[in-house]
């Protein structure tokens, strides 16, 4: 995000200490403005619609509507999200919900300032993916493929249109970013709130869901076999039939692939078989 543009931030925490903990790391925190705090699921639906912020700090644990209802109710309206929680189970089904991050009570200020680092530099590098296919797009005389955010001064002034699908993903390691062409990605596993891209030799570790991913990766190109599976159709190389009825996919690589009962038909009718 420009960096004149505070990061606006809303807490939501049914428990008023744990929320006014949260208020106070943010107030020592540069560039950052709390927009609103929630103290139950459906205030928090209703704060973050009104106030639309950047962030949100979402208690898993509420009354009226869990963190994760909160998240599901408002869908593609939910703005980036690190669950609060006391319990690290709900972790792996945080991440399922495209989280940026979580943190298990209790929590200390080391621990709460890496959340926010983060947050800070996904918000960032959406920032900058959108002005760059603003400005290819300006250049070419078309209309701009990334939709603006719905709390940005500009969403006023020109129209929301349909998202490309991810053509580039950036990677972050030892404090640099770089960006894997996704025409290079064999494919992808997930390792808890984690996903793996493999590509070639190479593997590269990012924080996002598996969900996120299959909806933003093209379908014609790639295919979620398994609940923790992705694969780029034309890197496979064989379809394998166990004699116990599993099915496995086998790439150009030599790398074997499980796949979902549910995933077969339609990854046999994407093969032509």
């Amino acid at each position: 995000m420009p960096a004149d543009h505070p990061l606006r931030v809303l807490v939501a925490d049914d428990e008023p200490l744990a929320r006014q903990r949260i208020e106070d790391l943010l107030r020592s925190e540069r560039g950052v403005t709390i927009v609103g705090t929630a103290d139950s699921g459906p205030a928090a639906i209703e704060a973050i619609r009104s106030t639309r912020p950047d962030l949100v700090f979402l208690d898993v644990q509420m009354p009226g509507a869990t963190g994760l209802d909160v998240v599901r109710a408002l869908g593609g309206e939910m703005p980036l999200t690190v669950f609060v929680t006391a319990f690290d189970r709900h972790a792996i089904e945080a991440f399922d919900l495209a989280a940026v991050d979580y943190l298990v009570k209790p929590y200390d200020d080391e621990r709460f300032e890496q959340a926010l680092a983060r947050a800070r530099r996904r918000l960032e590098l959406e920032e900058v993916a959108r002005l760059r296919e603003r400005l290819l797009a300006a250049l070419q005389g078309e209309p701009s493929p990334v939709p603006v955010p719905a709390n940005s001064p500009a969403n006023s002034q020109q129209p929301t249109a349909e998202s490309h699908f991810l053509e580039r993903i950036p990677v972050e390691s030892r404090g640099k970013v770089r960006v894997v062409p996704v025409a290079e990605v064999d494919y992808i596993v997930s390792d808890g709130p984690y996903a793996e891209l493999h590509v070639g030799d190479r593997r590269h570790i990012i924080r996002e869901t598996m969900q996120m991913l299959e909806e933003r990766l093209d379908p014609a190109r790639f295919l979620r076999i398994h609940r923790s599976a992705i694969v780029q159709l034309d890197r496979i190389d064989t379809l394998l039939r166990q004699p116990n009825g599993d099915v496995e996919v086998q790439l150009k690589n030599g790398a074997r692939l499980r796949v979902s009962r549910s995933r077969r038909e339609e990854l046999e009718r994407k093969l032509g078989l």
